[in-house]
């Protein structure tokens, strides 16, 4: 019996929460003004939110410099595709998980449709339309051909510049190391072994160039 009156007593009930505002009267008419009052306190003030407005920025891409004003919440891939149309990087998943719309930026591999046009700004962009001259295709390119290492295609841009990112820094990477490189492309096809062996054989041609 003792122990039930210590478990009840310890039991906080809505009657107690009022009494704490001093009566349940008082608190029914009080508590509402205050929460009104504070939730008033947190109303946005016209004019009070800086907008971020537009911004100018150069980069170059392909060996070809632009300068153009773009929103902030502009990614570079939209800025490839629709503003300079250089359609080749292709737009997939929009959050980072295939890799179809890799680029190089600075020399390295990003996904375009999670980096933001502005991070772009006075740095080198590198798509697939810049890897050939025009006298001849890149080594990754002309692999990818002889070997077969696409079927629709679609994923194909992506894994080129991931593959050209990984022999730029290394010119003799080992299946494993190719795997490893292209984990953040997927081919919808599962075209995955002519990948590694293209990959392979313009590892080759690229040293005895």
């Amino acid at each position: 019996m003792e122990k039930a009156k210590k478990r009840k007593s310890k039991t906080f009930t809505r009657r107690d929460f009022l009494k704490g505002f001093g009566g349940g009267a008082l608190s029914a008419t009080v508590v509402p003004q205050l929460l009104a009052r504070d939730i008033d306190s947190l109303q946005t003030k016209r004019g009070n939110i800086p907008l971020y407005s537009k911004k100018q920025i150069s980069l170059t891409v392909n060996e070809k410099k632009f300068s153009l004003v773009v929103e902030p919440r502009e990614t570079l891939l939209h800025v490839l595709r629709e503003r300079l149309n250089l359609t080749g990087t292709k737009m997939m998943c929009g959050r980072g998980e295939c890799g179809a719309c890799t680029v190089l930026l600075d020399g390295n591999p990003v996904y375009s449709c999670l980096c933001l046009a502005v991070r772009a700004d006075g740095k080198k962009v590198t798509t697939v339309e810049g890897l050939a001259t025009e006298e001849k295709l890149h080594p990754v390119q002309q692999a990818f051909i002889e070997k077969d290492g696409y079927q629709c295609g679609f994923c194909t841009p992506g894994f080129i510049i991931s593959s050209v990112a990984l022999l730029d820094k290394n010119k003799n990477p080992t299946r494993e190391e190719t795997k490893n490189a292209l984990l953040g492309n997927l081919c919808r096809c599962g075209n995955y072994s002519k990948i590694y062996e293209a990959v392979a054989a313009a590892s080759k041609n690229l040293r005895r160039s």
